[in-house]
């Protein structure tokens, strides 16, 4: 019978194999309970004269998945996974892990303190704890460089990417591959034979590093701060694994100093709320309503949208019906998708028999809206006016099955309004994709008035399913990101009529860490779309408000509209998707001040950014009170999932809450000064520096 040695840990002797087991569903996380089970594990092994190796099996779908989420921001109790790990390594008979499922973080790291790994064929591993801010402090940055060459470690780990089993193999983490589906008898069947062949104990820390060299580290530090944008643990991963030129002791002393630096970080708390943030967004009202069927979903559009969302759709297993308005179009739509494709192809993650065969098998193009009669869910995805997507929901409405959900890709106007032309209103919800679809992360699922739980639970179940984030947002122009993006926008535009260049914007707003500027930005999506959008809200405009885009209309007059015309506020006639300022734009824009009477002065980089900060967390203040977003943590991943925003900073929520609530509001007191009407603080913001609180206190969970 096997001996408990904690709720979770036994310990068993089977054939001279003392097998250290756990089951701590779902993921077998490294909680205290199994730490210290596997401690004593190792300590019952070593006493055991009958156990001549030892495998460390987990029950389950998964090895050690890593951490117990649970300890995030707790003090641990001992024994933490680094002293666990050290004793793994200095066990005095040898040690085996058996690996299945993903073996992530500090299961990675138990794994390799192990002195042999089986793994079954697909499972994944990697040392994701850079996305976390921090570094693999269990000796994850002192024993991978030993066992893959510290080039290889620095990639996977500041990268903390999942990397293949296969791959992990050829890199020296994982010895060998076993293909039964069954770790536990592949892993004893594997600890049998080392006995047999003699092998001993083999201690990753006692190997040595020859690629290890100061030009490979000095290699790796500029790349750091510039692939970085700003992010410290890509620093720190770098600064610990050039410690492995140090004896193991020394290295893992090294490890925990770096490790206390980045826990110690800023930047480590940003990270962590936005990890359990991407979990919160969806804790929402509607989270106990049954999502409806999924299987087949429509698209109406072959555009670089609606071949986006096609494309995600049938990465995700589902299949899809295009419909376009002629065989024409239809041909062009298919282009599109096979475009999203392209790379896949190229890289050699699908050969074009395998993207021929899923487009035959599970993509139809029809120019009939009767071939959408039995999907489940179809979303259009069709040009930004509420005239054409009324036509095509008036269609959807006449041809789809009952209980079928109608989506809209808007990513502005009225859902209320779309799902006021059809018969059931409750069956019609705003998905707002964000392109390119089939890569974008956030997915904003707009809650119509009348939209059913049901229908808004099948959205969100739509992205899991996509791997995507999803986000509720309630009706309004732009719902949460589109109208925070309108109002850091003119701020900036505001700027530029007044004195700042586009130029000096984009750089500020580049080194708070996005990874474009608001004008590059302009660019990338085509500066006719915010032309259509400003022609659209002019009858409804504020004779008193500021309209501070003159000069933008004056770009789309020149027919400078980005990248798709070769020249917007960049020049890309090289044909690339960067180039030099286009040198017709400051002059225009002097132009339109003089015409304006406006006497420009300087912007400091510090300026343009206390302004544009701002304008997105008074916006955003707005949208919470309003309700369009549930929490102030929803507005945060929407604007990392789908804006640039650096992950790093948390979000603008976040990041508002750390550099001072009453800062932000004060900032907006004195920019009221020269326009009330744009910079009036929001109330939410005042009244949460009257009472001392953060917007962190919002964040409640949405129950249902």
């Amino acid at each position: 019978m096997p001996e408990r040695l904690s709720d979770f840990v036994t310990y068993e002797l089977i054939d001279g194999v003392a097998v250290i087991r756990t089951d701590n569903p779902p993921v077998n996380a490294l909680g205290n309970d199994v730490r210290a089970g596997l401690f004593a594990g190792m300590e019952r092994f070593d006493a055991d004269p009958q156990a001549k190796i030892a495998l460390i099996h987990c029950e389950g779908r998964t090895f050690h998945a890593g951490a117990d989420i649970t300890e995030f921001g707790t003090k641990r109790k001992d024994p933490q996974i680094s002293a666990l790990c050290d004793r793994i390594e200095a066990a005095g008979k040898p040690v085996v892990a058996t690996l299945h499922g993903t073996a992530l973080g500090g299961g990675l790291e138990v794994a390799i303190a192990a002195h042999w790994r089986i793994a079954q064929a697909g499972s994944k591993v990697g040392l994701p704890e850079v996305h976390l801010g921090v570094i693999p402090a269990a000796g994850g940055t002192q024993r991978a460089p030993r066992l893959m060459g510290a080039a290889q470690a620095l990639e996977a780990i500041t990268s903390g990417r999942h990397i293949p089993v296969e791959e992990a193999r050829d890199l020296g983490l994982v010895d060998e591959i076993d293909a039964s589906g069954d770790p536990l008898a592949a892993g004893l069947a594997y600890a049998r034979r080392l006995v047999a062949e003699g092998k001993g104990v083999r201690r990753s820390g006692e190997m040595t590093v020859p690629d290890a060299t100061p030009e490979l580290f000095a290699q790796w530090r500029e790349r750091a701060v510039k692939q970085g944008r700003g992010l410290h643990a890509v620093l720190y991963c770098v600064e610990a694994v050039e410690a492995c030129t140090l004896p193991i002791a020394e290295g893992l002393k090294r490890e925990t100093e770096v490790s206390d630096k980045s826990h110690a970080d800023p930047q480590r708390d940003a990270m962590v709320h936005a990890f359990f943030g991407e979990r919160a967004v969806a804790k929402i009202p509607e989270a106990k309503a049954a999502p409806r069927p999924l299987a087949a979903i429509g698209v109406v559009g072959g555009g670089t949208m609606g071949a986006g969302i096609a494309a995600a759709a049938l990465q995700s297993g589902l299949s899809v019906v295009m419909v376009e308005r002629d065989a024409e179009a239809l041909a062009r739509g298919e282009a599109n998708l096979r475009r999203n494709f392209a790379s896949s192809v190229a890289k050699g993650r699908m050969s074009q028999g395998d993207l021929d065969a899923l487009l035959e098998s599970r993509w139809t193009g029809a120019a009939d809206y009767g071939a959408l009669k039995d999907a489940d869910l179809v979303i259009e995805a069709v040009f930004e006016t509420m005239a054409v997507k009324k036509e095509v929901f008036a269609k959807l409405d006449a041809v789809m099955r009952e209980g079928a959900v109608l989506a809209t890709n808007t990513s502005y106007l009225d859902v209320n309004e779309i799902a006021a032309v059809t018969r059931r209103p409750q069956d019609v919800l705003g998905l707002h994709f964000f392109s390119p679809a089939h890569i974008m992360r956030l997915l904003e699922v707009v809650v119509g008035d009348k939209t059913a739980p049901e229908v808004v639970a099948t959205g969100f179940a739509l992205a899991k399913r996509m791997g995507k984030i999803a986000v509720r947002a309630g009706v309004c122009d732009g719902f949460i990101g589109n109208r925070i993006l309108g109002a850091y926008l003119k701020a900036a535009d505001m700027m530029v009529e007044d004195g700042a260049s586009p130029y000096e914007i984009d750089a500020a707003v580049r080194s708070f860490g996005y990874p474009m500027g608001p004008f590059e930005m302009g660019d990338l999506a085509g500066l006719d779309i915010g032309w259509l959008d400003r022609r659209g809200k002019d009858a409804a405009r504020d004779p008193a408000e500021r309209y501070a885009e003159g000069f933008l209309d004056r770009m789309y007059e020149n027919g400078w509209l980005g990248q798709k015309t070769g020249m917007g506020f960049y020049d890309y006639s090289g044909g690339g998707r960067s180039g030099p300022p286009n040198p017709g734009v400051l002059p225009m824009i002097e132009a339109e001040r003089r015409r304006l009477g406006i006497n420009a002065r300087a912007f400091p980089p510090e300026e343009i950014l206390r302004r544009y900060i701002a304008a997105m967390v008074n916006e955003a203040a707005k949208v919470v009170e309003e309700g369009i977003a549930l929490r102030p943590l929803d507005v945060d991943m929407t604007a990392i999932a789908g804006y640039g925003h650096p992950r790093w900073r948390g979000g603008p929520m976040h990041h508002a809450d750390a550099v001072g609530l009453a800062r932000i509001l004060a900032d907006l007191r004195d920019l009221a000064q020269e326009d009330p009407g744009f910079w009036a603080p929001a109330p939410l913001l005042e009244r949460l520096v009257a009472e001392g609180r953060r917007f962190a206190d919002l964040n409640a969970p949405a129950a249902g």
